[in-house]
């Protein structure tokens, strides 16, 4: 097979000339890869690999053509280049994140990026490198879409949506950050979500109702805009920061018992409460099932109501196992006033104390199972039963700034790179996080001189007799 850096370069248009690097030599074949090892070296201890030092700050397909292409580009389409109609990106578009070093030697030695500029294709553009990882422009524009359909499902529209939008999109990059420091700080506590996250998507595959593996991927790329991968690995990064944040910050925080015992004293009114019942529930549906399967539906339930009753947690196998909407919030119901449930079940649960989990309900579509959370009794609530309640109700405001200091001092600690075009809102004061362009970088020089000074240096240490020790003199005359 022909080998793809000697394919003659078409005719139709001129070949990129290769900029010649004073730090980089594509003469010598035998010394190039050793030269493209220096350069690299004197960035190692940073964390940056050769994938992060892309020439440009652009990731590339291995698959592609590479065309050059400024950062400072001025408009979308100067930034990422459309695909080759001869060259498909669906491998790329599966893996969203595959890096490939512009510094590709061939076996001759000479850059695989001298063909020509018709079959060039740029993935992505990089923004911001930090510790091990990169944040792209593609992550970016993510997370503004993202911030839109929150904001549009909390009711946010028109002129306010877009001050909202305005207010809240100058923190898109200091929040990718925050994510990935985050994430890296977890590595570093030995902190494990793999089994929580595995949870989560199997929770979405039931919902989803969508049991043929490969057409839940691409479920899961349909709703979210990512591939599969991604979206696994964007869950687990918010799960590990999650863990870090309550394990590094809000548990290392406390009120003090005569301030909690203060606001209650003289916020008394806020816990006057009516008669309220909280329940969580588990449903197997029957829907759509013969015999057969309501059977096994109520064998089902059977086994759960068993399983809760010896100790497993109920709000997970709810998560896990109800076919409820209420699954996606662990089987949490709102909770009710007397005579506002279904009398059946009401008589079921009223008088039952905390913790009782009932037989399987038949209803009309499944097999229900009851767990009474909390019986809440009316009048003035004691300060035991909302300690916790105003325990928070005092952290929230001091928790924002105690997290952005933490973060603050997460930055100070990492590798950080981010181009001029964009601004980490949550800089660290006096930390250099200036773009630096690999094509600059230079590999340390030594003078001959400085060498043969050295090695002089050193032999004449030899010279130099060690304090407590002395020199023999022997001969064989003076056996």
């Amino acid at each position: 097979m022909t080998n793809p850096a000697r394919m003659p370069i078409p005719n139709r248009q001129p070949p990129i000339p290769i900029p010649q690097s004073p730090t980089l030599s594509t003469e010598d074949p035998a010394n190039s890869e050793k030269q493209a090892a220096t350069l690299l070296e004197p960035h190692k201890h940073k964390g940056i690999s050769a994938e992060l030092l892309s020439q440009d700050g652009f990731v590339f397909s291995k698959a592609q053509r590479v065309r050059r292409t400024p950062f400072c580009a001025s408009s979308t389409k100067d930034r990422v280049a459309a695909p080759s109609p001869s060259r498909a990106l669906s491998s790329i578009m599966e893996s969203m994140k595959l890096f490939v070093p512009l510094l590709v030697l061939g076996s001759s030695g000479v850059f695989a990026l001298g063909l020509a500029a018709a079959d060039s294709a740029v993935v992505e553009e990089i923004v911001a490198k930090c510790n091990g990882d990169i944040i792209t422009r593609g992550d970016l524009d993510r997370s503004r879409r993202e911030l839109i359909e929150t904001l549009r499902a909390s009711g946010v529209v028109g002129d306010q949506l877009e001050k909202e939008l305005g207010d809240r999109e100058k923190n898109l990059l200091r929040d990718r950050i925050d994510q990935l420091i985050l994430a890296q700080k977890a590595k570093d506590l030995n902190i494990n979500v793999d089994t929580d996250v595995s949870k989560q998507l199997a929770s979405i595959q039931s919902d989803s109702k969508i049991p043929d593996p490969e057409k839940f991927q691409a479920y899961i790329k349909e709703q979210s805009g990512m591939s599969y991968e991604d979206f696994k690995q964007e869950m687990k990064t918010r799960a590990l920061t999650q863990h870090v944040i309550r394990e590094e910050v809000t548990e290392k925080m406390s009120v003090k018992h005569e301030d909690i015992e203060k606001y209650y004293n003289e916020h008394k009114t806020e816990f006057v409460r009516e008669e309220r019942i909280f329940l969580q529930e588990i449903l197997i549906s029957t829907e759509g099932k013969d015999a057969a399967g309501v059977a096994a539906a109520e064998k089902k339930a059977k086994d759960l109501v068993a399983r809760a009753r010896k100790g497993e947690r109920f709000a997970e196998m709810a998560r896990d196992n109800s076919d409820s909407v209420s699954a996606k919030g662990m089987g949490e119901l709102p909770p009710y006033k007397k005579d506002v449930l279904s009398k059946n079940l009401e008589d079921l649960v009223w008088n039952q104390p905390k913790g009782y989990i009932t037989d399987p309900v038949r209803t009309p579509n499944g097999f229900l199972i009851l767990r009474v959370e909390d019986h809440q009794k009316a009048g003035q609530a004691e300060l035991a039963e909302v300690e916790n309640q105003i325990n928070e109700k005092l952290l929230a405001p001091r928790l924002d700034a105690a997290v952005r200091d933490y973060l603050t001092k997460l930055r100070k600690d990492a590798f950080l790179e981010i181009k001029a075009d964009y601004i980490d809102t949550g800089a660290a004061g006096g930390k250099d996080t200036a773009w630096v362009d690999p094509a600059q970088l230079r590999p340390e020089t030594v003078k001959k001189e400085e060498v043969e000074s050295h090695l002089r240096h050193k032999r004449l240490l030899w010279s130099i007799p060690v304090p407590g020790t002395q020199t023999v003199a022997t001969s064989s005359s003076g056996q």
